[in-house]
């Protein structure tokens, strides 16, 4: 019996090259989960094997402007040019539905998601080591060197902002870090912060 009827809005986050994605992935393949995933709309180019409207919402600069400018974004961040964006509406839709929504989202995302909407969970995700963060990045094969090297500067001073999240789930194996994940989001739920007062409504009419 869940004590609240509100979804919990997860925020699963970290430096690029951690593997967010693949822990996503990992944490809808597990079976009978209320778990939707909140598509982030970009202006950068799709990646191979990427799917509009599935990876990323992919939109012009020129939209995702318009779109900022009429405060449809939950929060949004920009690197190497590209703009990222989390809409505001379909996150609030799963919620009141009761559905946990998962964002996988930048640092500097997650920071105004938790200034918009304190109640989320803040999950920091971290490699092993900052080698293997390095070799993760440079095995993707399809950004340039000097990217993967902005990247590489930008997780250094990301690493300092793990204090301002609710966990750390370090990636030492995939399927390891999304157990972890789902049972911070089931403790979550039995937060008395959370479910107090559906339950004191519960046993007064009892």
């Amino acid at each position: 019996m869940k004590l609240n009827d509100r979804g919990l809005l997860v925020v699963i986050s970290g430096p690029s090259g951690v593997g967010k994605g693949t822990i996503r992935r990992a944490l809808f393949n597990m079976p009978k989960h209320n778990l939707v995933y909140s598509v982030s709309m970009t202006t950068r180019a799709k990646r191979p094997g990427e799917v509009d409207g599935v990876d990323y919402f992919f939109v012009s600069k020129e939209e995702f402007m318009k779109r900022k400018e009429e405060g449809q974004f939950l929060e949004t961040a920009e690197f190497v040019g590209n703009y990222y964006g989390t809409p505001l509406d379909k996150v609030n839709e799963q919620l009141d539905l009761g559905n946990e929504v998962v964002l996988e989202i930048e640092v500097e995302g997650a920071q105004q998601v938790k200034e918009k909407m304190p109640d989320c969970v803040m999950i920091f995700v971290v490699p092993p080591g900052k080698q293997a963060l390095y070799e993760r990045l440079r095995r993707r094969g399809t950004e340039s060197e000097e990217i993967i090297r902005a990247r590489i500067e930008k997780a250094n001073r990301e690493f300092q902002l793990a204090h301002l999240y609710d966990y750390i789930v370090v990636n030492d194996e995939v399927h390891n870090a999304a157990d972890r994940i789902m049972a911070i989001i089931r403790a979550e739920h039995a937060k008395t912060e959370r479910s107090i007062h559906k339950y004191m409504k519960m046993i007064e009419e009892n």
